[in-house]
């Protein structure tokens, strides 16, 4: 079995004891993106499985715009990165 070399870990242990690995992660070509999608992706970086660097590369994104998820979930959790949510966030 052949394993492709990557920078940093192929897995990492969540909080609640789960391991989250690369195949969990939205595809690179992600163009629609849910709430579930951008809390793996701000887990990832959280807690190591994916540099902010690898995942603003990965999925196209702006720093300014993972930073933005990362402060939703760290104040709001998953439900904070809902587009709806932040709208009702933001008046509230």
């Amino acid at each position: 079995m052949y394993l492709k070399k990557i920078d940093g870990p192929r897995a990492v242990t969540l909080p609640n004891g789960t391991v989250m690995t690369r195949a969990d992660l939205p595809p690179p070509s992600t163009k629609r993106w849910v709430a579930s999608r951008k809390a793996a992706v701000v887990r990832a970086v959280v807690h190591g499985l994916l540099t902010e660097a690898q995942a603003q590369d990965r999925y196209q994104l702006s720093e300014e715009e993972l930073a933005c998820w990362i402060r939703a979930m760290a104040d709001h959790g998953e439900r904070g990165l809902k587009a709806t949510s932040v709208q009702k966030l933001r008046q509230g």
